[in-house]
C-alpha cells in the first residue's frame, strides 16, 4: 500500500477519532476535535498531491479518497447540527448532492467511464472544510469584531455545492443518455 492510500485510511481513522472529542464532554475536547479535523482535511490535498507527483494513483485511491472526504464531512456537519450550530437543511442539502454525485460516478464507473474531480468540485470541498472549522470555533475570531464569516462560509459552501452538483450533473449528463 502506497503513502496516498495510507493517507486517505489515515483520514477515515480520524474520523471516529474526530466524533469522540467533539461530542465527549471533557476539557479541551472541542479544540482537539478542531484540531483533528484539521488534519484530516490536510491529508486530503496531501494524498492526491503525493499520488499524482509519484505516480501512485490507484483504484483504491480514487475509489476511498472521494469516500474519506464524505466520511469526514458527513460526521462534521451531522455534529454540528446535534450541537445546534447548523441548520438540517444545510447538511441535507450537502449530503443529498454527495449521494447524487456518488451515484452519477458509480454509473459512469459500470459504463468504464471516469468521472475526475472538478474546479467547482475542489472550492465546494475548500469552502465547506472551512466553513466547519469556523462553526466548531464558533465563530472564532470574527464573533469578537461581530463579523458573521460563519454565515458567510456557511452560504458560500452552500453555494458551491449547488453550483458543483449542477456542473458535474450537467457535463456528465451522456451517462444518463445511455441509460
Amino acid at each position: 500500500m502506497n503513502l496516498a492510500n495510507k493517507l486517505t485510511l489515515l483520514r477515515i481513522f480520524l474520523v471516529p477519532v474526530f466524533m469522540f472529542f467533539l461530542l465527549v464532554q471533557m476539557p479541551y475536547g472541542e479544540y482537539l476535535s478542531v484540531a483533528i479535523f484539521i488534519l484530516a482535511a490536510l491529508t486530503d490535498s496531501l494524498d492526491g498531491y503525493i499520488a499524482r507527483n509519484r505516480n501512485q494513483v490507484t483504484k483504491f485511491g480514487k475509489f476511498m479518497d472521494p469516500l474519506a472526504d464524505k466520511l469526514l464531512v458527513t460526521a462534521a456537519l451531522i455534529s454540528l447540527v446535534e450541537m445546534g450550530k447548523l441548520s438540517a437543511w444545510v447538511t441535507f442539502l450537502i449530503v443529498a448532492r454527495e449521494f447524487a454525485i456518488t451515484g452519477l460516478r458509480v454509473l459512469a464507473a459500470s459504463e468504464n467511464i471516469t468521472i475526475a474531480a472538478s474546479w467547482w468540485g475542489k472550492v465546494k470541498t475548500i469552502t465547506q472544510m472551512i466553513a466547519i472549522v469556523v462553526l466548531l470555533l464558533d465563530n472564532f475570531p470574527f464573533s469578537y469584531l461581530g463579523f458573521p464569516f460563519d454565515s458567510i462560509m456557511v452560504g458560500a459552501a452552500v453555494v458551491f455545492t449547488i453550483i458543483s452538483g449542477a456542473d458535474y450533473l450537467y457535463k456528465n449528463r451522456s451517462v444518463f443518455m445511455n441509460m
